[in-house]
């Protein structure tokens, strides 16, 4: 049953993005960009909806009480594709930095395009620093807008060792606005680089904003043992619970280091 349904999810998933981005695509172009902003977020809640119905897979964002108002930084944590898409509904006005190359792909750029995200170029890591921080503080200027980053790059296993990049720290101390952090368990449902999608209920939280204004240590430390104190609540959680999901060995790993035992 685990494997139909996430073949069922998967193709459903994928067939709602490419209808939805048809189907909406005279009134994306032709509207406003605030107006136009609902069509990505109604996919993004129509494929929590799915995922819910056909992958019997809920998503409990609590938190939301912590977005401040006007521009800031949202900075989840990034186990999965989930984390992707789940948040942005949330955003008056979300500001992604992406790889250029995808501004390339029909359709899917000109979607992104339209909402004026920050395209960057693959080479050296100090410019193309510099560059971002030069094109966000213009449309963080232009408008209030939410950058959305993920401190560590790229996806991560649940319960890996945090490895939070120089990045996020150069964008706090330049852009001088709140960062939220986010934590969730996300991966353990569904995982990065794996067909199947777990049953169970992922909890997300927006925690209370750092203000700007820290000096660099502080903030980093700040961001790490937050973060994560909220994560590995959120895995115990998880792994206690009656439906847990499986555990890659980074989980158990980490149950272990809390003096956790994992199931089974």
């Amino acid at each position: 049953m685990l494997y139909i349904r996430s073949l069922a999810f998967n193709f459903v998933f994928y067939l709602n993005l490419i209808v939805q981005m048809i189907v909406w695509t005279p009134y994306y172009f032709l509207s406003p960009r605030d107006r136009a902003w609902f069509v990505p977020k109604f996919w993004s809640r129509t494929s929590m909806w799915l995922y819910k119905i056909i992958g019997a897979t809920e998503s409990e964002i609590a938190g939301t009480e912590n977005l401040p108002e006007g521009s800031f930084i949202l900075a989840p944590k990034h186990q999965s594709f989930w984390d992707t898409i789940a948040f942005f509904p949330y955003l008056k006005d979300p500001l992604y930095i992406l790889k250029r190359e995808l501004t390339w792909i029909p359709f899917f750029g000109w979607y992104v395009m339209k909402m004026r995200m920050i395209p960057v170029d693959r080479g050296s890591r100090s410019k193309a620093l510099k560059a971002v921080i030069a094109a966000t503080k213009a449309e963080l200027a232009r408008n209030p807008r939410q950058l959305i980053i993920y401190p560590e790059g790229t996806r991560r296993a649940p319960g890996d060792e945090p490895a939070y990049k120089y990045g996020i720290v150069e964008l706090y101390s330049q852009l001088g606005v709140p960062v939220v952090p986010v934590a969730h368990i996300a991966g353990l449902y569904w995982p990065r680089r794996k067909f199947l999608r777990f049953p169970g209920t992922i909890k997300a939280r927006f925690l209370p904003p750092i203000p700007p204004g820290l000096d660099r240590e502080e903030f980093m430390r700040r961001l790490i043992g937050e973060t994560e104190a909220a994560c590995d609540e959120f895995l115990i959680e998880a792994a206690k619970s009656d439906n847990a999901p499986p555990l890659p060995p980074t989980a158990v790993r980490r149950l272990a280091e809390l003096g956790v035992a994992a199931k089974g």
